[in-house]
């Protein structure tokens, strides 16, 4: 099981995407541990929505799908509207659990 996740940092009003088997971990990585990474310059972040799905490769191309927008608005859009990730999950061939 693996998650897709999108991150917010109020303070520089920007989005994360990314892909976890845990998001507790993951978190704590992007607010604490990383030192060089994108997401240590953009902190505090918040996580905004997760979506579980069965494996990792899932997970990857979902992240992908979304990264490959290059759109806040998508991203907005993601968070806003409860139907539209299950519908672009459904088209892939991906189940949500």
């Amino acid at each position: 099981m693996s998650y897709v996740y999108i991150l917010y940092a109020p303070n520089h009003d920007k989005y994360y995407v990314g892909q976890t088997k845990d998001i507790a971990t993951r978190l704590l990585f992007h607010n604490e541990l990383s030192k060089t990474s994108y997401t240590s310059k953009y902190r505090p972040w918040e996580l905004k929505k997760s979506w579980k799905v069965a494996n990792e490769s899932e997970a990857v191309r979902l992240e992908r799908f979304i990264k490959k927008q290059k759109s806040k608005k998508f991203i907005i859009k993601l968070l806003d509207d409860v139907t539209l990730f299950p519908s672009i999950c459904e088209k892939m061939g991906i189940v949500l659990l």
